[in-house]
């Protein structure tokens, strides 16, 4: 909310980036352990103004109580828990214990530590680093209106065949040769945002953002690949997209709006000869020079019509 200022229009917020927590929780036996570890951004929007223009910083939140309070509230929570949840509590603390916070907004990036099984049986309390991270935002007012994002990084997807490029606008800088046969591959960022927009209206079943990030994110993928036996062809990485997007929409009834990005990550076909020796390496769709500069850049966003993105 920006206010007037000496004439100006003058916009302020602050907070604390980057305050990693790990938070253990066991089965009622003891004997099964469940850990997250989260990277938490936490950014105030609070009356605060007279810090700027009169030294006075007695409606100032310290960053370290903001950092403090992660770990209280990681404490208070007894009960497995969402990172969903947990940016949402977080926000309604700072809206709700402090008169001079009207917003708060909550980043939370998930570690993706997974379950390690061992001889077929999952482990007790072993874990071992996966890929992709589970990622959310909490926006909460003071009012209790809510927008909720969530979202996946770091997804990479690679597939041999059933892609191509054709028929793209051609001049005098065009190199690139047309192609029904080529290998796609990619590093997805997606993030969805939920239709819930208050506090009071998100779902209270137990863990049901963390069965939504697992399950949109299946209909990421297979939409991406396929059928295993045949999959599906891709005209180019615009239309896979649309694709993908179209599917999250279809299957899930709570998200409005999703939104994606996915650099084509190139393999390039490897010819090799020589003046002397002629052809060396002759491609035949088998040996590729993988590279991921330069890379194509391609995002998108679909939306319901009433969806605010």
């Amino acid at each position: 909310m920006a206010k007037e200022l000496e004439g100006f229009n003058f916009e302020q917020r602050h907070g604390k980036a980057r305050v990693r927590v790990g938070r253990v929780w066991r089965s009622k036996d003891g004997c099964r352990h469940f850990m997250v570890e989260w990277n938490v951004n936490i950014s105030l929007l609070s009356n605060c103004v007279a810090a700027y223009v009169r030294d006075d910083n007695s409606d100032i939140v310290a960053t370290d109580t903001m950092k403090n309070t992660v770990y209280v509230k990681a404490k208070e929570c007894s009960e497995q828990l969402s990172a969903e949840e947990f940016a949402i509590l977080l926000g309604k603390h700072f809206t709700s214990f402090y008169p001079q916070v009207f917003t708060a907004i909550v980043k939370i990036v998930e570690k993706p530590w997974e379950r390690i099984s061992v001889n077929g049986q999952p482990h007790e309390h072993g874990f071992k680093l996966g890929s992709e991270k589970h990622t959310t935002e909490a926006i909460v007012q003071k009012s209790g209106v809510l927008q909720l994002t969530s979202g996946v990084e770091g997804l990479s997807l690679l597939k041999t065949t059933q892609s191509g490029f054709e028929g793209f606008i051609r001049d005098k800088y065009t190199a690139l040769p047309e192609t029904r046969e080529r290998m796609l591959a990619t590093e997805v960022t997606a993030s969805w945002r939920y239709s819930c927009e208050s506090v009071s209206s998100i779902p209270q079943k137990s863990l049901y953002f963390n069965e939504q990030y697992l399950n949109v994110k299946k209909a990421l993928v297979d939409t991406f690949f396929g059928p295993p036996e045949r999959g599906v062809y891709s005209a180019s990485v615009q239309s896979t997209l649309l694709q993908m997007a179209k599917a999250v929409l279809g299957r899930f009834g709570d998200i409005s709006s999703v939104k994606l990005k996915m650099p084509n990550i190139h393999f390039l076909p490897v010819n090799i000869s020589s003046k002397d020796h002629g052809s060396i390496v002759k491609f035949n769709d088998d040996v590729y020079l993988p590279t991921d500069e330069p890379h194509g850049s391609i995002e998108a966003s679909l939306g319901r019509f009433w969806s605010k993105m």
